[in-house]
C-alpha cells in the first residue's frame, strides 16, 4: 500500500517517543473482528484453545509507534505471553509460561514440525469460521523469536502454521492446508527457513540445507530476514512483513485455524504479528490517515489522507470508483474539492487524495468530512467502506503566568509559562530572546520591568501575553571610578560609591590585584595592577555588584630600523628610533660611541668592523631594551674565476673582471692509425661551455658533442667518414660572454 503523508506528519512521527504496547484484555471475537478483520470478510464461531472468552495471555492487541517495523496496531500470538514482546531487547532467552485455557497437541502442528505430541508445548490455537465477500482474501504478518540467532539450523525451531480448511463443497479442496509457507517454495516458515544464512552456535548448516532442500534455497530465503528489529522489541529475529493472498469462493464459508507452539521445550518464546485490519477479502476499502494519529484535522494546519485500497486480484485491470461526500462540512468552502471519480493504473494498488481543510477564522466547532465506497461483489453483495474525518477549528490558546514581586535588583529572576487551549508541544519565546518554558529575567531598576511571551503550539498559532517583575529597592551603586596603574608598579585603585543603605553597608572587592581582600569597609581598592575588579555592596536588606576595568599605562617599547645591516668597510648606517611609549633614550653602538637624548632622532654613524648596537628607551621608571647585529666585511673580488680574485676578501663587491674566452679550431686531421693527429677537437682557454657539430657536405651530422673535451675519431656509427671536406659549427660560453663560429675543416687519410 502506498502511504503519502506530508513533510509535517513525518515531523510529528519523529518527535512522539517510539513505544510498543500490548493489552491482553479482549475477547477471542474482538480480537478478530475488531483487530485482524478488514473488509469483505465475515466471521463467526470464533474461539482461542476452545475458550470464546478467553483470558489468557497467550493471544493480545499490539499498538506501535515507531520506525523499526512498518506495522502501527494488530493481533499478536505468542509460544508464551505476548506481552514479553515488548522490548527493549535485554533477554537474550526470554521465556515466559502460558496462561489461561490451554490445549494439548495438535495434529498439523506436528506434521509442520515434524515431532511428536509430547514435543509440543504452550500451545496456542486460534480458529474462527469466515465468509469472503470476493474470490481471494489477504492478509500481512511477521515471525519473530528470541531462538534467533544461537538456534538457527537446531531441532528447537519453535513451529506455527495458519490452516485453512473449506466448510462447503463449492468451497474448494482445502483440508487444513497450511498457508505459512516460505514464499514460492512448500516450506513452512520457522528459524530453519528463514534465518541470516548462517547457522547458529547451537546449530548445524546441514540440519538447514536438509530443511531447505538445499543450500542455495536456504540463503536465498535469507531475503525475508529483517534481523533484530531493534530495542523497541525483545525479539532477537524477525521476518520481513510476508502477505499470504489465497484464492476462495465468493460466499461460501471455510475454517481458519492459527496455531503456535514451542518445541522441544517452554524456552526462548516466538511470536507471530498480524497486521491491522489485514485479513480481507476483494473489496475497494477506505482509510484515514492524519498527523495527529486520529481522525482530526486542524484548520489552516493539518492534512488528512483518504486512502482507497483495491483487491490485488484486479490490480492488472484499470479501475474507476465513484465515492460519495457527506457530513457537516461544505466540500469547496470548508476544504478545497476533491477529486470525484478516482482511477486506478494498471498495476496500482491504492489511491491517495488529501484533504486541506482552510482556515476561515470561523468558530463552527467540529465538522465532519464522510467518504463513502460501495460496490457489489461477484455474489451480489454490496459492500461498503467509509473513512471519516473531523475538522476542527483554530485553538483559543491561553498562557498560564505569575507577576513577580522582588526587593533586590538581579538579573536572574526565574519566569516560567504554561499554555493551554492548543495542540502541544509548546514552543515560548520571550522578549528578551529566551526560549522555552522557563526563563530568566533581569530588573534593575524600581518599578515594573514588563517581559512579553509568545506561546506556539503545534500548528503554528500564537498567543502573547505579559508578564511583569515589580522591582522594590533603596540600596543602589551610583558610580564607579578608576585610577590607572603604572607600566611596571601596582599603583593603580578603584573606586565605589553606593547610596540607600539599610544599617552599616560590608564592601568586598575581588580582582587580579595581589591584595584583594574578601571583604572591607572600604569603597577604594588601592595599590592594584590592570585588570577587571568587582565591586559589591551588602546591607541589611540586598546585595548589589558592579565591575569596572583598571586601565594600565601603555609599557614601553624599545624599537629602532637601520638603513643597513650588512656592508663593506668603512660602512655608514643610520639609524631610526621607533620606540613607542618612551621618552629618555640610551644608545651603545658597540664601537665606544654612546648616547643619551629625549629625542627620536636619526643617528648615522661610521663602522669599520661589525658591531651590535643597544638601545634602552625608558618612561616613568620603565624600560625596555633592543638590540641590532651591524656586519661589517671587506669587500673584494671572491670568485677565484676572475683576473681580480681577493683570496682576503669576505664579501663580494660585484668587482670581478672576467678574461674573455679563447677558442683554436684546427682546420685538417689524419685519424689513421698512426695516433698522430687522429682525434679532432677544439683548443679552448676560458671557456665554461662547448657546443661543436660536425656535418657533410649534404648537410647530415657526422659528429656533435656538448663536452668540454669533446674529440671526433673520424668515425660514423662505427664506420670510417670518407676523405673530403667537412663543416663544422661551434659555441663557447666563458665567464665574460660567448663565442660562435663555423669553418671547414679536411680529414685526411694517407
Amino acid at each position: 500500500m502506498k502511504l503519502i503523508l506530508s513533510l509535517f506528519s513525518i515531523f510529528l512521527a519523529a518527535s512522539l517517543s517510539a513505544q510498543l504496547t500490548v493489552t491482553s484484555t479482549m475477547t477471542p471475537l474482538q480480537y478478530v473482528q475488531d483487530v485482524l478483520v478488514g473488509t469483505g470478510v465475515q466471521v463467526s464461531n470464533v474461539t482461542f484453545n476452545g475458550n470464546a472468552n478467553y483470558s489468557g495471555n497467550q493471544i493480545g492487541k499490539f499498538e506501535y509507534v515507531g520506525t523499526q517495523i512498518d506495522y502501527t496496531s494488530g493481533l499478536v500470538m505468542g509460544s508464551g505471553g505476548v506481552v514479553g514482546l515488548k522490548g527493549p531487547n535485554n533477554d537474550g532467552s526470554h521465556s515466559t509460561l502460558a496462561s489461561g485455557t490451554m490445549v494439548s497437541g495438535d495434529l498439523q502442528l506436528q506434521a509442520t514440525a515434524n515431532v511428536t505430541a509430547t514435543q509440543l508445548n504452550d500451545i496456542g490455537r486460534l480458529e474462527f469460521d469466515f465468509i469472503p465477500a470476493g474470490n481471494t482474501v489477504s492478509f500481512n504478518f511477521r515471525f519473530g523469536s528470541e531462538e534467533y540467532d544461537e538456534f538457527v539450523c537446531s531441532g528447537f525451531k519453535d513451529v506455527f502454521g495458519f490452516f485453512v480448511t473449506a466448510l462447503t463443497p463449492l468451497g474448494g479442496t482445502y483440508n487444513n492446508t497450511n498457508l505459512a509457507l516460505v514464499p514460492g517454495t512448500n516450506l513452512p516458515i520457522t528459524i530453519n527457513t528463514i534465518n541470516n544464512g548462517t547457522s547458529g552456535s547451537s546449530g548445524s548448516a546441514s540440519t538447514c540445507n536438509s530443511e531447505n532442500g538445499s543450500n542455495a534455497q536456504w540463503i536465498a530465503n535469507s531475503a525475508y530476514f529483517a534481523g533484530a528489529p531493534g530495542a523497541h522489541f525483545q525479539a532477537d529475529g524477525m521476518t520481513n512483513s510476508i502477505n499470504i493472498t489465497f484464492a476462495v469462493v465468493c460466499g461460501e464459508a471455510y475454517r481458519f485455524k492459527f496455531a503456535i507452539a514451542d518445541v522441544g521445550d517452554s524456552s526462548y518464546d516466538s511470536w507471530v504479528m498480524f497486521e491491522s485490519g489485514s485479513f480481507n477479502s476483494d473489496a475497494i476499502q477506505v482509510s484515514v490517515a492524519t498527523v495527529t494519529g486520529d481522525s482530526s484535522v486542524i484548520e489552516g494546519c493539518t492534512t488528512a489522507d483518504f486512502i482507497f485500497v483495491r483487491p490485488t486480484s484486479d490490480i492488472q485491470n484499470p479501475l474507476t470508483i465513484n465515492y460519495t461526500i457527506s457530513g457537516t462540512s461544505t466540500q469547496g468552502v470548508d476544504y478545497p474539492a476533491l477529486p470525484n471519480p478516482i482511477y486506478f493504473a494498471p498495476g496500482e494498488d491504492s489511491v491517495v487524495i488529501t484533504l486541506a481543510p482552510v482556515q476561515d477564522n470561523i468558530s463552527e466547532g467540529p465538522e465532519s468530512v464522510i467518504i463513502t465506497v460501495i460496490i457489489v461483489n461477484e455474489c451480489g453483495d454490496s459492500l461498503v467502506s467509509e473513512g471519516t474525518v473531523w475538522i476542527l477549528d483554530k485553538p483559543n490558546i491561553s498562557i498560564n503566568l505569575t507577576d513577580i514581586n522582588v526587593v533586590c535588583s538581579t538579573d536572574s529572576v526565574p519566569m516560567s509559562a504554561s499554555a493551554q487551549g492548543g495542540f502541544p508541544p509548546y514552543t515560548f519565546l520571550w522578549s528578551n530572546g529566551q526560549t522555552g518554558a522557563n526563563a530568566f529575567g533581569e530588573v534593575s531598576i524600581n518599578g515594573p520591568t514588563q517581559y512579553f511571551v509568545t506561546a506556539t503550539d503545534l500548528c503554528g498559532f500564537t498567543q502573547v501575553d505579559t508578564l511583569t517583575i515589580n522591582l522594590n529597592q533603596a540600596l543602589f551603586i551610583d558610580s564607579m571610578i578608576q585610577y590607572p596603574a603604572t607600566a611596571c608598579d601596582p599603583t593603580g585603585a578603584v573606586a565605589g560609591y553606593a547610596s540607600g543603605f539599610s544599617g552599616v553597608p560590608l564592601y568586598q572587592w575581588s580582582g587580579p590585584g595581589a591584595n584583594s581582600p574578601n571583604s572591607t569597609t572600604a569603597s577604594v581598592f588601592q595599590n592594584l595592577s590592570s585588570g577587571w575588579y568587582y565591586f559589591t555592596i551588602k546591607d541589611n536588606v540586598c546585595t548589589v555588584t558592579d565591575s569596572i576595568f583598571l586601565k594600565q599605562e601603555l609599557a614601553p617599547v624599545a624599537e629602532f630600523t637601520a638603513s643597513s645591516v650588512v656592508g663593506c668597510s668603512p660602512m655608514t648606517v643610520t639609524f631610526t628610533n621607533v620606540s613607542q611609549n618612551t621618552n629618555t633614550y640610551n644608545w651603545d653602538f658597540g664601537n665606544g660611541q654612546t648616547l643619551t637624548t629625549t629625542d627620536k632622532t636619526t643617528h648615522t654613524v661610521v663602522f669599520t668592523q661589525s658591531a651590535t648596537v643597544s638601545l634602552n628607551a625608558s618612561q616613568s621608571g620603565c624600560a625596555d631594551d633592543f638590540q641590532l647585529n651591524i656586519t661589517v666585511s671587506k669587500c673584494g673580488c671572491t670568485d677565484p674565476n676572475a683576473l681580480n680574485y681577493d683570496p682576503t676578501a669576505q664579501l663580494n663587491d660585484g668587482s670581478c673582471i672576467y678574461p674573455d674566452p679563447i677558442i683554436v679550431v684546427p682546420n685538417v686531421f689524419t685519424p689513421d692509425d698512426d695516433l698522430v693527429n687522429g682525434l679532432y677537437f677544439l683548443k679552448t682557454e676560458h671557456v665554461t661551455e662547448l657546443e661543436m657539430t660536425i656535418f657533410n657536405r649534404w648537410g647530415n651530422v657526422m659528429f656533435r658533442s656538448s663536452e668540454l673535451t669533446g674529440s671526433w675519431d673520424g668515425k660514423v656509427n662505427g664506420e670510417l667518414a670518407a676523405d673530403g671536406v667537412y663543416f663544422l659549427k661551434y659555441t663557447a660560453k666563458g665567464f665574460n660572454g660567448s663565442v660562435e663560429g663555423h669553418t671547414f675543416l679536411h680529414l685526411i687519410r694517407k
